[in-house]
């Protein structure tokens, strides 16, 4: 079964789009032939182009900062690389000010109006506004929920449009005039951070946020609502220049819907591409990467390269057909603009390009993909339910660290690890919030719980006493034991459990028990489940009687959210199905909306020619029937790769063919048959799991031919296969 992966390429690619746009707004193309195509072109369909940069920086950018307090300092190296780039702008466009006296006579207040509302050039005002707009959305994150902050965003937004295009209905109300002559004084426009930035970062944040509701089918409809939205942008813009209202002209009503829409069907379109396209999986990170850095560059340089070509005019008395026909003019900023900010885009991609990591065999982990999981696992909880990911076993598999800093950009402050030392590697790389020890820590550890900040399970009440000798402060959730008979006291001792509460060293934050067959739906199954979930909350009940707090209750992993959301508690303990796939090949294909996080790829090492009556590998296990053409990979079991998957049991994916692997699986090789692949070399690269043309082998199909679920497949990832994160 092929799930869906969404593609933000088109989003890239829509990026230089918006840039030309904005080229256009400042060189007005249509100007020489009519003047009312040219206010469409410029002041109508070129409006979207700053809107959707922000809605880019929302879906990206402030997505993550939206979690806590701890992520602040996120935000600052956020808006540190926003202001580096403003800083580079303003050096480029100093001399330019100043020949043309744009900074003669100014004041202390005009220097600091210009900086931080206007900007220093007529376009550079975009950069302030990204960063006011950042921190002024941060600042409500922290005490407004997102339908609050876009409420407030869109009063903001409201304000500005009495001071932007429908400025014409209340420069004749007295005291309304007055409020915006003084905020006149402050800023020139109110399209800036706070009234124009604040409402379109939001939404781009609130799309990251939730799963997609339209796709495929749906693309038709979005259409045809952004096309009657944008109809009425039009019929709006219309009007109020008609009637002479505008003051400015960024600021619309029907911008919000259209930009809305407008959106969204750029990502429904990104995930029909990827129906088709990613599919074959190729690699298109550094051409997304030269893609948002050239729009950038476009939108910073073509102010300077509109008066290098109205100079060069002058200079070949050419002014006639390069400066006043204004589509000459707009075409030749572009054909200027366009390759010089690619030029600058492949330099700095070479600059900044990382040391090469796949050079044997390797881990690729789609950002993207683990965005999309969190979004679909969130939908199915109440919102007071929060997401506790399970990064144990090296997140099963896939780089505790690379997934935990990836889940905080993703508003995930709490996390659950196997034992005290992964918890503790995880605070010494910087990961903030709540971590929980769900397993044993022996006493002689009990300092690292203190040292690292760490949660520790109450295993049962001698282990608490344990704890409570250690004489520290330690907080712990307590685990309990209501049918699963692992770890935790037995829920009907309640003196016991209460007991824990009363030991003046234990700080009790939470109680929890493991639901043990959620992941079925047999009636037998769901009816021990429903009896776990009752004996944990009347536990919860009567610890409330004696007036001992539960501060925070939980029972969900994987399986429980999917099948029983309605069993809720404070947090979800997700594990497996936050990385896309669950247990079985089955139940995987159940809940087509997950999308694999993990691919693993490895080189081939060498090509050799098998002759009839050979045989390769350890055992001589394999013999050529006839002569054939094998490859030699460099993974194998000390890769993780199961050795059940040897002598034909299993295939890897060349060029998009499988290639059936012959022999026995060694610790660092691996043999396949390629003579019905074509033409491989050395260098290529084959496809374990993962997508290779049309076709995908996916962690269920190793787990499938090997006996054996898709947990202990990637969770035994060995430690040398190299792990980094892809895509935007």
């Amino acid at each position: 079964m092929m799930r869906e992966k969404q593609s933000y390429a088109i989003l890239d690619k829509f990026r230089v789009f918006a840039a030309v746009l904005v080229v256009a707004i400042h060189t007005s193309p249509l100007l020489s032939y009519s003047e009312s195509a040219d206010f469409f072109f410029t002041r109508i369909l070129g409006r979207i182009a700053v809107p959707f940069f922000f809605m880019v920086t929302g879906q990206f950018a402030v997505a993550g900062f939206l979690s806590t307090k701890k992520q602040f300092y996120d935000v600052l190296q956020y808006v540190k690389k926003i202001a580096l780039l403003y800083g580079i702008a303003i050096l480029i466009y100093l001399p330019v000010g100043i020949y043309a006296g744009q900074y003669e006579k100014l004041g202390v207040w005009e220097c600091v109006r210009m900086l931080v509302f206007d900007g220093t050039f007529y376009h550079l005002w975009y950069f302030p506004a990204c960063i006011i707009g950042v921190l002024l959305v941060y600042g409500m994150g922290q005490f407004m929920r997102m339908p609050q902050m876009l409420a407030a965003a869109g009063a903001l937004y409201v304000v500005g449009l009495f001071g932007d295009s429908y400025y014409g209905l209340v420069e004749e109300v007295p005291v309304v005039a007055d409020f915006y002559g003084i905020l006149f004084q402050i800023c020139s426009y109110t399209r800036n951070g706070v009234f124009l930035a604040p409402v379109f970062l939001l939404l781009g944040a609130w799309i990251a946020g939730r799963p997609k509701r339209f796709a495929n089918g749906n693309v038709r409809l979005l259409s045809l609502i952004l096309l009657l939205s944008f109809l009425a942008m039009t019929e709006e813009a219309f009007l109020l220049r008609h009637f002479k209202l505008q003051r400015h002209d960024s600021m619309y009503v029907a911008l919000l819907p259209v930009m809305y829409f407008l959106y969204e069907a750029l990502l429904a379109c990104g995930m029909l591409v990827s129906g088709k396209k990613q599919k074959r999986r190729r690699n298109t990170q550094v051409l997304a990467r030269l893609l948002r850095t050239a729009s950038t560059w476009v939108y910073i340089l073509h102010p300077a390269i509109i008066v290098v070509v109205r100079g060069a005019a002058k200079v070949v008395k050419a002014e006639s057909l390069l400066v006043e026909n204004s589509l000459v003019h707009y075409l030749a900023v572009l054909a200027i603009s366009l390759p010089v900010a690619f030029v600058i885009a492949v330099v700095l991609n070479a600059w900044k390009q990382e040391p090469f990591r796949r050079g044997r065999a390797w881990i690729e982990l789609d950002r993207g993909a683990l965005a999309a999981n969190v979004g679909l696992l969130r939908s199915l909880l109440p919102p007071s339910c929060k997401l506790m990911p399970a990064v144990k076993a090296d997140a099963y598999g896939h780089g505790a660290l690379l997934m935990a800093r990836e889940l905080q950009k993703l508003d995930v402050d709490a996390f659950c690890v196997a034992s005290v030392e992964e918890g503790a590697m995880l605070r010494k790389k910087g990961v903030k919030g709540e971590i929980l020890v769900l397993g044993y820590t022996h006493p002689q550890q009990f300092g690292l719980l203190c040292r690292y900040h760490l949660i520790q399970t109450v295993i049962d009440h001698h282990y608490a006493v344990q704890l409570n000798h250690f004489g520290r402060k330690i907080h712990v959730h307590i685990g309990v034991d209501t049918g699963m008979h692992r770890l935790g006291e037995r829920s009907e001792n309640l003196d016991q459990i209460a007991a824990v509460y009363r030991m003046k060293n234990l700080v009790v934050d939470g109680v929890y028990t493991h639901l043990c067959v959620s992941d079925t739906d047999g009636r037998r199954d769901k009816q021990y489940t429903k009896t776990q979930a009752g004996a944990l909350y009347q536990l919860v009940d009567a610890l409330k009687a004696q007036g001992l707090p539960c501060p925070k209750v939980h029972l969900q992993a994987s399986y429980g959210v999917l099948n029983y959301p309605d069993l809720a508690g404070d947090y979800a303990r997700v594990g497996i199905a936050l990385y896309g796939v669950l247990s079985t090949k089955e139940d995987t294909e159940k809940w087509d909306g997950l999308q694999p996080v993990l691919s693993l790829k490895a080189r081939v090492a060498t090509v050799k020619t098998l002759y009839q009556g050979e045989s390769a590998g350890y055992g001589l296990q394999f013999t050529a029937k006839k002569d054939m053409k094998i490859a030699v990979l460099a993974i194998g079991y000390a890769d993780g790769l199961p050795r059940a998957l040897s002598q034909g049991v299993g295939h890897v994916l060349l060029h998009g063919q499988a290639a059936p692997i012959i022999g026995r699986i060694c610790m660092d090789q691996t043999l396949v048959d390629i003579s019905s692949v074509g033409k491989v070399r050395a260098g290529d690269v084959a496809v374990l799991i993962g997508y290779s043309g049309e076709r995908q082998i996916s962690a269920c199909d190793l787990a499938e031919q090997s006996g054996t679920i898709t947990n202990e497949i990637l969770s035994r990832m060995g430690a040398r296969l190299e792990r980094m994160v892809v895509g935007v």
